[in-house]
């Protein structure tokens, strides 16, 4: 396109002289020159103020404000979507103490920043997860199936069984697929918002997209955070980066992370439009995204930092012990005391969208359809075993030939040491497709 051709203002050199006398330094070109010697000290600022509709009691703040733009079928799905979430954490939580699964991790206490910020995405909105946007997911279509396919790696898994459970992801619902090492996501953000800024320039009468991408405070620490901020302003990309500040990043509080007031100060010392928002309000979330989708896409793009505030109300992941280091009585005080789910729940009640009765009828349906997957699930076949070599290249090298082989061949001679039963086709699942 012509438009990325030629030169533009942010590619030409910046210094210049304002005024006799002075020059604008290339590297603060808006920096007033002073005789006064002061430094800048962080203890002198005011934090960053965290955005809210609805207090805790799940009434609006400023009742002078226009009510949420949202229909009443919208904010029903909101609600249904993170109870689903919260009900499908405590079965498969279960399940991992169980040995029915090998890991898992929840999203309780964080379900709201998933499923209010997808709800101001558009479906054709790439996006890259960290892993505790199961809400994501279920807002934007997952199953119980679906989540049991991954969850127990069946052969109707789209990666079939190539990775650990809950490391999710959907081509249909363009979400790219989670992976465990920290932050890798975030650089890889920049990188598709920076393909889109020019599909989005090639088409300017489609749809204009973004991308989405979600991290927590702890995976700000890593190197991949800054540069992926980095990459994103200097490119001028369409990118929403979403960051959990959840309290904890595994052990660590937030205390022992940084010095700095949160992860939004950091976005807007990379020049970044920012914003920190009350994780908990779903209605907040929802608003800030929206207005978040919206900034990324003026002036052909540019990257915006949302820094949503919650609270970790389980152990990081089943691996883990959080009572080891806090106190369970600090846990149950958040229980308590706020929740996005109870939140939510109050506001409804209050417009008399929602009773008791809907409530005990929403949870017992929904457990059953998540225990009826389960239960599907857990006699479903594991994907036949060739799938571990196949698609790293388009075709079989000859190497991995010989080694499948090989390895048919080891397990046909020892059949009780192993049991290959489990799997799709079993023994002859070992060998290459077509043969």
């Amino acid at each position: 396109m012509e438009r990325f051709n030629q030169p533009t203002a942010w590619l030409r050199p910046v210094w210049q002289f304002k005024k006799e006398g002075t020059v604008l330094f290339p590297g603060a070109v808006n920096s007033e020159f002073t005789n006064t010697l002061a430094f800048a000290r962080p203890s002198e600022k005011d934090a960053m103020p965290t955005y809210r509709i609805l207090d805790q009691a799940g009434r609006i703040v400023d009742p002078d404000c226009e009510p949420p733009d949202i229909s009443t079928p919208d904010l029903l799905k909101l609600y249904k979507d993170m109870l689903t979430v919260s009900i499908l954490d405590l079965i498969m939580f279960d399940a991992q103490r169980q040995g029915r699964i090998s890991f898992y991790m929840v999203s309780a206490g964080e379900e709201g920043i998933a499923v209010g910020s997808a709800s101001s995405l558009s479906p054709n909105d790439p996006i890259f997860a960290q892993y505790r946007e199961t809400g994501i997911f279920q807002y934007r279509g997952f199953t119980p199936p679906d989540f049991m396919a991954q969850l127990f790696a069946t052969r109707s898994d789209p990666g079939k069984g190539r990775n650990m459970p809950v490391h999710y992801g959907s081509r249909e619902h363009n979400i790219h697929t989670i992976s465990s090492p920290l932050a890798t996501q975030i650089p890889q953000a920049s990188g598709a918002a920076y393909a889109v800024k020019m599909q989005n320039a090639r088409d300017p009468t489609g749809e204009q997209r973004v991308v989405a991408c979600y991290f927590g405070e702890g995976a700000a620490s890593e190197g991949d955070f800054h540069a992926a901020l980095n990459i994103a302003a200097t490119r001028a990309c369409p990118v929403v980066f979403i960051c959990r500040n959840n309290g904890f990043a595994i052990s660590t509080p937030t205390l022992e992370q940084y010095r700095g007031d949160g992860i939004a100060s950091r976005g807007v010392g990379y020049g970044i439009d920012t914003v920190r928002v009350d994780g908990n309000d779903i209605l907040a979330v929802r608003e800030v995204t929206r207005q978040a989708r919206e900034l990324a896409l003026e002036d052909g793009g540019k990257p915006v930092l949302i820094e949503a505030m919650s609270y970790r109300v389980s152990h990081h992941s089943t691996s883990d012990d959080s009572f080891a280091y806090r106190a369970k009585v600090e846990v149950e005080d958040w229980k308590r005391r706020d929740n996005p789910i109870t939140r939510l729940r109050k506001y409804l009640e209050a417009k008399d969208l929602w009773d008791e009765g809907k409530e005990k009828n929403l949870r017992s349906e929904t457990r059953k359809s998540i225990l009826e997957a389960y239960r599907q699930a857990e006699k479903e076949k594991k994907p036949a075993l060739r799938n571990m070599m196949e698609d790293v290249y388009e075709d079989l090298t000859e190497e991995q030939r010989e080694q499948m082989e090989s390895m048919r061949k080891t397990v046909e001679r020892y059949p009780n040491e192993y049991d290959v039963s489990s799997h799709e086709e079993g023994l002859d699942g070992m060998r290459p497709s077509g043969r």
